[in-house]
């Protein structure tokens, strides 16, 4: 049975990377370590498969959350950017 479940989460870590948009692969990574964690503690209480359900529910919530920070992050550095850009003096031979 673990053989299987260890299985089985490799080849969703797989295909977590097959997605074409940052915020998937985000939250897709955050369910899946989720599940691994909370399959791992959940076996140690001898409830597997109730863990790993809500590891991946807190992991995708948390990958989305990071995700929205990680946006956030770049648009600020952007518009600090493209605010330089519009205060920069123009040379005298332009």
């Amino acid at each position: 049975m673990k053989i299987r479940m260890i299985c089985s989460l490799i080849a969703l870590l797989g295909l977590s990377a097959c997605t074409s948009n940052p915020t998937q692969e985000r939250v897709a990574t955050g369910a899946l370590v989720g599940a691994a964690a909370g399959g791992i503690i959940g076996s140690t209480s001898g409830n597997l498969g109730a863990g790993a359900l809500v590891g991946a529910g807190v992991g995708a919530l948390g990958g989305y959350l990071y995700d929205q920070s990680r946006k956030a992050d770049e648009e600020a550095y952007y518009d600090g950017y493209n605010d330089g850009q519009r205060q920069k003096p123009r040379s005298l031979s332009q």
